[in-house]
């Protein structure tokens, strides 16, 4: 189970971060990832630093943080689409392929004679994933989305940051690029479920994917409470639009989450305050109440929650089960004793480094760790690996290729 997807081989045609997310995936899965990337600058976020990788000897590299977050198991080919023997060696790889993952404006690859309907006559069972930031149809198709600007435009950040007239007021982007991150996986989802439709039908398909999309659709509840009253929710800073409380609350040396989920979770939870009498209030008694009457119930909390130290809240309510806990920094994250168990932190060996850190995929079979296929490639890492075998190039032929400027070297 550690390599489920190892009879599988992708072309990630893809940069910056949802395409590469996908493809990083799905070699975590086993999956032959090849990954085309320009000569002499590769992909975009290779340069998107500091901080940058180290070497054996101290030396900082071209290689950044950025990018060897979302690239590991991956083999670079160098390979230059624009000249005609580029589009040579990139088809005969799309024909022994089975997923091909782009992120190229729309229309782009077509300009190469290398879109889904060029190479679907040389694979008919490819799958071939596109992303772009609004889709392949539509009136702004043919502009280009970064995920800040999707994150505004697909309302995220309508609901992100504090109300007005707090201090701090304003919309605020997701401190990760959030929209990029569900489009890659979004990206996944659709890809297996084209694998197990070709299983059938011995079929590929072309795989239309919107950064705006998805973040239409992962507006979950905030955009159904739009839909079912007509009114667009607001920022609420940390406060939950549905549930009460549900939100940061400031003990007496730290801030901290409460996350009160339902009524048996409320009374326990002023009782271990030492405030049962909240529960039974009818006002605060049951959650539509507390919903209602948040402007009311918040106060008295936060007055509360001063008397004691986080720690001293964290111990009571776990207790009690009422979820609780604090706000970590990322240092503490990796230091925290459950993600240390859960092995979410790394290394794999690297060419330049000798080792680089890496968060570890969160998919566990079994209780299996993945087998990881290594670290985020070098530029070209692999070219002459993938052309002599996958390609069954000669070294005269893949010679010729980088004489003439169409393999990076």
């Amino acid at each position: 189970m550690t390599k489920p997807l190892s009879h599988i081989r992708v072309l990630d045609m893809s940069r910056i971060l949802a395409g590469p997310w996908a493809a990083q995936t799905l070699a975590d899965l086993g999956a032959e990832v090849i990954k085309i990337e320009r000569p002499g600058t590769g992909d975009d976020t290779r340069t998107w630093g500091p901080p940058f990788i180290k070497d054996t000897e101290g030396n900082e590299t071209q290689e950044s943080a950025y990018f060897i977050s979302t690239n590991r198991g991956k083999k670079s080919v160098a390979l230059d689409i624009s000249k005609p023997e580029g589009q040579a060696v990139l088809k005969k790889l799309a024909a022994k392929s089975d997923i091909l993952i782009e992120n190229y404006k729309v229309g782009g690859l077509a300009a190469y004679g290398l879109g889904y309907e060029d190479l679907k006559k040389i694979n008919p069972g490819l799958i071939y994933c596109s992303i772009t930031g609004f889709g392949q149809t539509g009136p702004f198709s043919n502009r280009a989305g970064y995920d800040f600007l999707i994150q505004a435009m697909g309302g995220l950040m309508s609901v992100t940051g504090e109300p007005d007239g707090k201090p701090g007021a304003g919309p605020q982007k997701v401190g990760v690029a959030l929209t990029d991150i569900l489009t890659g996986l979004y990206t996944n989802i659709a890809a297996l479920g084209a694998l197990a439709q070709r299983d059938k039908t011995g079929e590929g398909c072309h795989i239309d994917m919107a950064l705006l999309d998805v973040t239409t659709a992962t507006m979950a509840n905030q955009a159904l409470n739009f839909l079912v009253t007509g009114d667009s929710p607001t920022r609420m800073g940390n406060a939950h639009p549905n549930i009460v409380p549900y939100e940061a609350f400031e003990a007496s040396d730290m801030y901290l989450i409460v996350a009160v989920g339902n009524d048996g979770q409320f009374t326990r939870y002023v009782e271990a305050a030492g405030q049962p009498e909240l529960a039974t209030d009818a006002r605060f008694s049951t959650n539509a109440k507390r919903v209602e009457n948040r402007d009311v119930l918040i106060p008295i909390i936060k007055d509360f929650m001063k008397q004691k130290t986080g720690q001293e809240w964290i111990d009571a309510l776990e207790k009690v089960g009422v979820p609780c806990g604090p706000l970590n920094n990322m240092e503490q994250v990796f230091a925290h004793p459950q993600v240390q168990a859960r092995g979410m932190q790394m290394e794999l060996d690297h060419p330049l480094a000798g080792s680089v850190p890496q968060v570890a995929s969160p998919i566990k079979y079994s209780g299996e760790e993945l087998e990881y296929q290594g670290a985020p490639p070098t530029l070209g890492q692999h070219s002459d690996h993938v052309l002599s075998n996958v390609l069954d190039m000669s070294e005269d032929e893949i010679g010729a290729l980088r004489d003439a400027g169409v393999l990076g070297r």
